[in-house]
């Protein structure tokens, strides 16, 4: 079988195909419809991503619910009215049970009566417990223990940070 093109035609949509027997004419014939190549529209994806988004945005802020900290936040109010009445008072601890209140040295028999003496002037008075670097620990909580059974509830810790060690 041979291939023979322009045989005799002047188309060059044509070609002969023929063996020793016959001769076939194959001709090609364009289409009257015109051919239309397939495309993709990028406005319409654009529209359609904006509105994912915002639908995303609205769902997920719909669904954040706030969690906080309840904070007791002080209330513009007249100051006390009686300067005497104790609003804060420092305690320190020194090496071997020395309890000082505001720097005044008190016995150890005379903390208690006067953490009463405070508590009962001031119910909302705030202790601040420090404590000497060579205080034993076990007097610390003791006074603390003190302070609590008393009823006094605000209470802060002093604490320096410990020096750097030359290792």
């Amino acid at each position: 079988m041979a291939v023979q093109t322009g045989h005799g035609l002047k188309s060059p949509y044509s070609y002969h195909v023929y063996d020793e027997r016959r001769v076939l004419l194959i001709m090609h014939v364009a289409s009257p419809l015109p051919k239309k190549r397939a495309r993709i529209e990028i406005i319409p994806l654009i529209d359609i991503m904006f509105f994912l988004l915002a639908s995303f945005m609205m769902v997920s802020l719909s669904q954040t619910h706030m969690k906080g900290i309840k904070v007791n936040l002080p209330a513009q109010g007249a100051p006390p009215t009686n300067p005497n009445v104790k609003d804060y008072v420092a305690i320190r601890v020194s090496p071997g049970n020395a309890v000082f209140f505001d720097n005044q040295f008190v016995n150890d028999d005379q903390v208690l009566p006067r953490l009463y003496q405070l508590h009962a002037a001031n119910p909302n008075i705030k202790v601040s417990i420090s404590a000497e670097m060579m205080s034993i620990h076990g007097d610390v909580i003791a006074l603390l223990d003190k302070v609590r059974q008393v009823g006094i509830q605000k209470v802060g810790y002093q604490i320096r940070a410990a020096p750097p060690s030359t290792r």
